[in-house]
């Protein structure tokens, strides 16, 4: 059994909290360089100059990406073979994040949803808690953008939908989204489980390196054709029409109830902010 103070789990999300405003994968960079070079539209590729060019800026003046510093959410995979000590996980995760959020001058975004009265500090956090096997913790932290969030959906599609149902909803979603998500967009999809479940392995395959290939071949085909059809309707960077509607579709699925089809569709806008660390 091997030992962990919960002090450390506070700095290291304090860490990442900051780290995730500031500096964008380089995955996403280097998709939306690709995009850039094939990018048909040219005020597309005006806005993805922009995006770039925004994002070494917060890198290098160690500055948010964007002012919608995001919700926090928090995937943990703890090991079964950790004693957590000196106080509660919970309550260490919230710490980190307000610490961060004062820090690194993050806006708060979480408020009271009826009063909206801010909790200044962008607490409480979304905690999503993983018991794996082994004697570490993984921590990611990833900031979720209101508009993009506000564009996600789940839907209790009937078997009889079928895989071709399936498209259909998240083509329909993305459709319905338009520019709101703030393209050009990752697209996280969960299929199967529950109601519940469909939602947040769609949330966690948004985690996926762009530019990675599903384990699945069944499935990576699926993203392969919803990632085409997606980018067909036009939309385009920020909304002004191109062929970069989004830089990748991950698709999740796990087996679901004999007479259900659930699907979630978790949509991210360009500033995919996530960073991860191991204690």
């Amino acid at each position: 059994m091997r030992e962990v103070a919960v002090d450390n789990i506070t700095k290291l999300v304090r860490d990442l909290f900051i780290d995730a405003n500031c500096n964008l994968g380089e995955d996403v960079v280097m998709a939306l360089q690709q995009a850039l070079g094939s990018e048909e539209s040219a005020i597309g590729k005006e806005v993805l100059t922009e995006l770039i060019e925004n994002a070494r800026i917060a890198k290098t003046e160690n500055m948010p990406i964007c002012q919608d510093t995001g919700l926090p959410v928090v995937f943990i995979e703890l090991g079964q073979e950790v004693h957590l000590a000196g106080g509660d996980l919970s309550k260490a995760i919230n710490a980190g994040i307000r610490q961060g959020a004062q820090e690194g001058y993050l806006r708060p975004s979480v408020c009271h949803c009826l009063t909206r009265h801010n909790t200044g500090d962008n607490t409480p956090v979304v905690i999503h808690l993983e018991i794996v096997p082994g004697d570490r913790v993984r921590i990611i932290v990833l900031p979720k953008g209101g508009g993009s969030e506000n564009m996600s959906g789940v839907r209790m599609l009937t078997p009889s939908a079928g895989l071709e149902g399936v498209k259909e909803f998240v083509i329909q979603q993305v459709k319905d989204a338009g520019a709101n998500p703030c393209p050009p967009i990752i697209v996280g999809v969960g299929i199967g489980g529950s109601f519940d479940q469909a939602a947040i392995i769609a949330k966690k395959a948004l985690l996926r390196p762009i530019g990675s290939t599903n384990t699945d071949p069944e499935i990576a085909a699926i993203e392969v054709d919803l990632l085409g059809r997606i980018n067909d309707l036009g939309i385009g960077p920020s909304g002004y029409g191109g062929r970069t509607t989004a830089l990748a579709v991950h698709v999740a699925m796990i087996p679901c109830h004999i007479a259900s089809l659930p699907v979630a569709i978790n949509i991210q806008c360009h500033a995919h902010r996530h960073k991860e660390g191991v204690i």
